[in-house]
């Protein structure tokens, strides 16, 4: 079962144009109330080992902790809806609730929202 602010591997593959792929790190966004009925997509945002150093809105980084071995940006601009198959069972870290509110600010950004 896949929860909301948990990170597992995924397969991003085949990807197009300036998408992001291969097997990488993903934040699993979707609402737990989808994720609890064995919904068969979910809404993730992949992670990158490519830091930007500076500001960049849209991007938010995490250390290294429990199995994600490397500090990551989660890339709040190529947020996605994947088949569930794609993910690797096996969390390997999870995002604080702190950590979490700071992606949907992200992601209400990028979507045009005031916040």
């Amino acid at each position: 079962m896949f929860r909301r602010g948990d990170i597992h591997l995924a397969k991003l593959y085949p990807s197009k144009g300036h998408e992001v792929g291969k097997t990488r790190p993903v934040l699993v966004l979707q609402t737990d109330m989808l994720n609890d009925v064995d919904h068969t997509t979910t809404i993730i945002v992949p992670l990158s080992t490519q830091l930007i150093e500076g500001t960049y809105p849209l991007r938010f980084r995490i250390k290294k902790r429990d199995k994600l071995k490397e500090t990551s940006e989660i890339l709040c601009d190529q947020i996605r809806t994947i088949d569930v198959n794609r993910l690797q069972k096996e969390k390997i870290a999870s995002l604080t609730q702190e950590e979490l509110i700071s992606i949907e600010e992200r992601v209400q950004i990028l979507l045009g929202f005031n916040i």
